[in-house]
């Protein structure tokens, strides 16, 4: 038998495979029930009685380099495979560089936490739409100059299919297929043809907000608009409104928020007004609920609409709007601390 173990010692400090398969198939011809490590073993009780001790010795010796040499194999495959596992010759060449995310993205979001906390949900809608959901059904009439207040984009005519030119469709879109009560935020791109500037882009980011039930007011959307501003500008922000005019909706206003930079003393930010303007709101004009099937003679509802440039703008005093799509790293990376 010192002959046989002597044998199988060589053999096992040897021992080299060239993959898993060929390493499971040594583990098995050594070690296993069935291997020869352990017919030895099973043979031990034959053994002269003054041969016993030397005899274990080596047989110990032999079981362990048999493992010790099966699982320094193991762990080099497993090495191996770990390595290659991770390469992806796509990727882009180390070092890589981690980014942050968008100033809009950051304001769009924050916007989004403020009113989901007063119980807003998000509705999503197509950026390529018909003219029904964008212009009919938010009270625009077919030859009603307040479409010459948007300069839209047309895919198709007859029917006419156009890039949305505000996130209303959204609305009109959530209204046709609900009833209230109804409070959704509707944050999304939007498109105008309009000459590129540093105050103008032919594409844009807005956030609209509906919010219809019975008995809603005024008062009610002008408690939220400040509850709005205060937490997105500071505690300490006021705001005011000014009538204006929108199709959708009647009465109409524009907000101004007080000048977070001088504090409403006045500066060349604000143009030494005290005040930026920085969304337009009003209460849903009852055609636009009932071209929606909503009834109005039971039910009242207000809406708001705010560019997420404008805000980012007066948050973060960004003077140029094209600089949001130049995608030039160095002022992206002025968020970081943002993020």
């Amino acid at each position: 038998m010192l002959a046989k173990i002597e044998q199988l010692l060589q053999e096992v400090k040897g021992l080299t495979a060239q993959n898993p398969e060929e390493l499971e198939a040594l583990r098995i011809k050594y070690l296993s029930k069935k291997g020869a490590i352990n017919a030895l073993m099973a043979d031990f009780r034959n053994v002269p009685a003054e041969q016993k001790k030397e005899v274990g010795m080596k047989l110990n010796e032999l079981k362990n380099l048999a493992q010790e040499r099966i699982a320094t194999l193991k762990e080099a495959f497993d090495n191996l495979d770990n390595g290659t596992a991770e390469l992806d010759l796509t990727r882009t060449a180390y070092p890589i560089n981690l980014g942050t995310r968008h100033p809009l993205t950051i304001v769009r979001n924050e916007i989004i936490d403020i009113f989901s906390r007063m119980g807003f949900t998000i509705a999503d809608g197509p950026e390529v739409e018909d003219d029904w959901h964008v212009f009919s059904s938010m009270n625009f009439a077919e030859d009603h100059p307040a479409r010459d207040m948007q300069d839209t984009f047309f895919i198709e005519s007859h029917p006419d299919i156009i890039l949305r030119t505000h996130t209303s469709s959204v609305q009109s879109r959530v209204m046709e297929v609900s009833q209230p009560p109804i409070r959704v935020i509707c944050p999304g791109r939007v498109y105008r043809n309009e000459a590129i500037s540093y105050r103008a882009h032919c594409f844009f980011h807005q956030v609209e907000g509906l919010y219809i039930d019975k008995n809603v007011s005024f008062t009610d959307l002008k408690q939220v608009l400040l509850q709005f501003a205060q937490e997105m500008f500071g505690p300490e922000t006021k705001i005011r409104l000014r009538p204006s005019y929108f199709p959708f909706t009647e009465p109409s206003a524009e907000m101004d928020i007080s000048c977070d930079i001088c504090g409403g003393e006045g500066c060349p930010f604000c143009k030494y007004t005290g005040w930026v303007e920085i969304l337009g709101c009003g209460m849903v004009d009852p055609a636009v609920l009932e071209a929606n099937g909503i009834d109005s003679k039971l039910y009242t509802g207000y809406a708001f609409g705010m560019g997420v440039e404008r805000i980012t703008n007066l948050k973060y005093k960004v003077k140029d709007l094209r600089m949001f799509s130049e995608n030039d790293t160095r002022f992206l990376e002025e968020f970081e601390s943002a993020n």
